[in-house]
C-alpha cells in the first residue's frame, strides 16, 4: 500500500488546552492505494474460508467494506499524534461505518478526516473522529481519560441492549493467528502480538484488534440473514471487552422494523462488543 497524506498536525504530548478547542479540527487529507493482495489478506484476516472464492480469488473478488477501516486508520492515529489525547491510555470506544458504493479490487481512495464532536463525559473526553470518501464514511469514538471536566455536553448514551429475547444467535469462533494477520493490514500495537507488552497493558495475553472481531462477526451474521457479507450497508459497534485470538463469541442478534440487526457479541461470561447493528442490502 502506498500513502499520500497531508497531516493535520503532529505531536506526541497530550494537549494541556481546553479540550474543547479540537471540535471541528481539520485531520487532513489522505491518499491510499491498494491492490487485490491487500484486500485478500483482510479477507481471510477476518475470516474468510478458502472456500470463499468471492472474497479470497482475485478473479472473483468482491471487496469487504469493512476493509474501507484498515485504509482510514490514519485518522485517528493522526489526533493521537497532534496531542488530543494520551494515546498510552485512550482506548477505541465505539466504530461506524457507513458504505456509499463498492470498493474496487484494487485502486486508489482519497479521504478527508475531522474531528467531528468532542463529548465531555467528566473525568474523561470522547472524540469523535469523521472520515469521508467517494466511497464510505466512518467515525471512531476514541475514549480519553483525563481529558474530560471542560465544561462540554456530555453527548448521547449508548444503545441499550434490547428488552426483547433475541430472534436469533450464532457462534464465531475466532483464530489464534488472527491477531497476528490483522496486523499486517496497518495495525502493528505490540499488544496485539507480544506477550509482554500485553501484560505490561494489563492483559493475561494478546488481544484481538476490536475492528478485527467487529468484522469478523459480519460473515457469518451475513449468512444467517442469507445476505452476502460485501453487501453490508452499515456497521457499528461498541467494544465493551478484549477479545483473545481463539475465543469462541456467542453472537445474540435482534431485528428492527427497518431491515436492520441489532447485535451483542459475549466470550465466556463477558460481553465485548455491545450496541452493535448492521444492516445489508
Amino acid at each position: 500500500m502506498t500513502e499520500r497524506s497531508e497531516p493535520g498536525g503532529v505531536g506526541g504530548r497530550p494537549s494541556t488546552g481546553n479540550t474543547s478547542e479540537w471540535q471541528g479540527k481539520d485531520l487532513g487529507s489522505r491518499t491510499v492505494t491498494y491492490d487485490e493482495t491487500r484486500a485478500i489478506l483482510y479477507a481471510l484476516a477476518v475470516g474468510a474460508d478458502a472456500s470463499d472464492l468471492d472474497l479470497v480469488f482475485e478473479e472473483r473478488l468482491r471487496v469487504l467494506p469493512t476493509f474501507a477501516l484498515t485504509l482510514a486508520q490514519w485518522a485517528p492515529d493522526a489526533l493521537g499524534s497532534a496531542g488530543a489525547f494520551d494515546v498510552g491510555t485512550a482506548v477505541h470506544g465505539t466504530q461506524r461505518l457507513r458504505v456509499l458504493q463498492p470498493l474496487p479490487r484494487s485502486g486508489t481512495v482519497e479521504m478527508t478526516a475531522r474531528v467531528a464532536e468532542v463529548w465531555d463525559k467528566g473525568s474523561a473526553a470522547v472524540f469523535d473522529v469523521a472520515v469521508e470518501s467517494a466511497y464510505f464514511s466512518a467515525t471512531w469514538s476514541i475514549f480519553a481519560p483525563g481529558r474530560g471536566g471542560f465544561g462540554g455536553e456530555r453527548g448521547p448514551s449508548a444503545r441499550r441492549r434490547p428488552e426483547a429475547d433475541p430472534s436469533g444467535e450464532l457462534s464465531v469462533r475466532t483464530a489464534s493467528n488472527q491477531a497476528a494477520l490483522y496486523r499486517l493490514l496497518g495495525d502493528r500495537h505490540h499488544l496485539h502480538i507480544d506477550p509482554e507488552a500485553a501484560k505490561t497493558a494489563g492483559m493475561p495475553r494478546p488481544i484481538m484488534h476490536g475492528l478485527c472481531t467487529l468484522a469478523a462477526i459480519t460473515l457469518p451474521l451475513a449468512s444467517s440473514l442469507g445476505a452476502h457479507p460485501a453487501d453490508l450497508r452499515e456497521l457499528e459497534g461498541r467494544f465493551a471487552a478484549p477479545v483473545f485470538p481463539g475465543d469462541e463469541l456467542r453472537v445474540e442478534t435482534w431485528k428492527d422494523d427497518g431491515g436492520t440487526t441489532l447485535f451483542e457479541a459475549a466470550a465466556a461470561d463477558r460481553t465485548v462488543i455491545s450496541a452493535a447493528l448492521a444492516r445489508f442490502a
